[in-house]
């Protein structure tokens, strides 16, 4: 349960327009039941800050489409990551209102949290290397989209060309957080934090020859940046970039 139904119910229950027992019938947890599969967690983001996303891989699209039905009659919109084609197409039948990025592997339901932003506005920047490495990028922007945050996108800036990046200082500079996806040798989040004073937030993802070993090599070369500030998530884990990023920017820059 979002913060704001949170606060609707206990007032309702303040002014005498709902009764106790009806309280605790719709309270996290209650309302709308729950698949005897999963037992959801409606009142995670009153205590954390971050609502419960479904992670699809490993589930069946049946069940993903259960799911995220449970989330968005309780908390009126709901994320879903990692969805395969088969799922992503469930989800799309049974909500034709939903949003489906195939390359990201990403469904998004409800209103878009984040307003429109202004030209002034905190922003999170989202950078890759390269071209390959978008679709890890883009499960952290959608996240970040999803948690009500500007994102400021700055893709195919790798170290292969660094000019590229160095004409692209200006923006990477005005972010409050930055989120690296890099593979290869994963260079590029050490030069970042060599270059901005703002966190950065390390994605090592899988792509490269065979001896990055699917990630392992940019994992390893991030985590032992010399370059001090930089956080480093699992390799392709875009969405544990997002929620680090935005735990940053509540504390930074609360709406």
């Amino acid at each position: 349960m979002e913060t704001a139904q949170l606060a609707k119910l206990l007032t309702a229950v303040q002014e005498g327009r709902l009764s106790v027992a009806e309280a605790v019938a719709q309270w996290p947890g209650q309302a709308g039941g729950a698949p005897d599969f999963a037992v959801l967690d409606h009142g995670r983001a009153a205590r954390t800050g971050m609502p419960e996303v479904v992670f699809c891989q490993g589930k069946t699209p049946e069940q993903v489409v259960t799911i995220v039905g449970r989330l968005l009659s309780n908390e009126g919109r709901a994320l879903a990551t990692r969805a395969s084609v088969e799922t992503g197409e469930a989800v799309m039948a049974a909500y034709p209102q939903a949003r489906w990025h195939q390359a990201a592997r990403v469904i998004a339901l409800g209103e878009a949290a984040a307003p429109p932003c202004a030209a002034d506005a905190p922003f999170v920047a989202v950078v890759t290397a390269g071209t390959s490495d978008i679709p890890v990028a883009e499960e952290a922007a959608l996240t970040l989209e999803f948690l009500g945050h500007c994102v400021q996108r700055v893709y195919d800036v790798g170290v292969a060309g660094i000019h590229r990046l160095m004409n692209r200082l200006d923006v990477l500079r005005q972010a409050q957080v930055i989120v690296a996806a890099a593979g290869m040798e994963g260079a590029l989040a050490s030069v970042l934090g060599g270059l901005v004073a703002c966190p950065v937030v390390a994605v090592p993802t899988s792509v490269g020859y065979g001896a990055s070993f699917g990630g392992l090599a940019a994992l390893l070369a991030m985590l032992n940046s010399c370059a001090p500030g930089v956080a480093v998530v699992n390799i392709d884990n875009g969405f544990g970039a997002a929620v680090h990023a935005h735990q940053i920017m509540r504390l930074t820059h609360p709406s």
